[in-house]
């Protein structure tokens, strides 16, 4: 595949194409002083979380993120994070070594002196959206389902948050570089609310782990680490864990992606299995 025409200011001299996905073209890239860097061009289906992921970035300004070296139109230059994910420290040193240093980001995260808050991130009623829609769709159909449970509890959550703050919103296996600078997160969606939500998307991954996603005794220990560490409640981060996972199978059943979205709803069901 070509590269596109990268803005002139960048100063790209070469480009190789990283990853195809449902959002975006990602390109590694030569500069002309030598480094290495990340383009990231946005697909449609990317553009929604494009503004709010690249205020996320300019907020944390290089710190336990990568820096946003640039942003033209729909594609934004990156630092290049490295290209050992947390996935892999999974697959050498296992799920609770892993989640212990997913842990230790999210404590990293949590501190915010010095930076002033950013406008413009999507909150959380707003992020739940699809979520919602779902479970009205069902209500007005006759049917009480997972969906319109998880709504229920979402709307619940949203209005007892606590420790509101800005989120990354996707912190995953894949998004949790370690290069360079040590271990850095990318591709946020950029959320703002409880920072709870920060972890759910733990427990939904790693995504082509299912013995993981799906035992609620794992979701049980996961939220026994982010307890002990983060000061809140098992329960609290159970809860997220579980209306995380029905508003991404509420997200593939607005793609038409059935199989998905049961793979979806079982990591749902073994999250509740683990808080019940």
């Amino acid at each position: 595949m070509k590269p596109p025409a990268f803005p002139v200011a960048w100063n790209i001299v070469s480009a190789q194409l990283m990853a195809d996905t449902p959002a975006s073209f990602v390109w590694e890239v030569r500069r002309a002083d030598g480094s290495r860097a990340v383009v990231k061009d946005m697909k449609p289906a990317g553009l929604e979380n494009e503004k709010t992921g690249a205020r996320f970035l300019q907020w944390r300004n290089g710190r336990d993120a990568v820096r946003l070296l640039g942003w033209e139109n729909q594609a934004h230059l990156l630092e290049y994070a490295g290209d050992r994910t947390l996935l892999d420290e999974l697959n050498e040193k296992g799920d609770e070594a892993a989640s212990e240093l997913a842990i230790e980001m999210l404590v990293r995260l949590g501190d915010n002196s010095g930076l002033d808050t950013p406008q413009g991130l999507t909150p959380l009623d707003e992020h739940f959206r699809s979520l919602f829609t779902r479970a009205d769709h069902d209500r007005q159909n006759g049917r009480e389902t997972l969906f319109t449970d998880a709504a229920d509890c979402a709307r619940k959550l949203i209005a007892n948050q606590r420790d509101l703050r800005p989120l990354h919103g996707d912190f995953h296996h894949e998004n949790m570089l370690q290069g360079p600078r040590g271990w850095l997160l990318i591709d946020p969606a950029g959320v703002y609310g409880d920072a709870c939500y920060d972890a759910a998307n733990l427990f939904y991954n790693p995504l082509d782990r299912d013995d993981l996603r799906g035992d609620p005794a794992r979701a049980e220990r996961l939220a026994r680490q982010l307890a002990r560490r983060l000061g809140r409640e098992e329960s609290d981060f159970l809860l997220y864990g579980f209306v995380h996972a029905c508003l991404s199978a509420s997200w593939h059943l607005g793609d038409d992606n059935r199989q998905e979205a049961e793979r979806s709803l079982g990591v749902a069901r073994a999250v509740r299995a683990a808080f019940q």
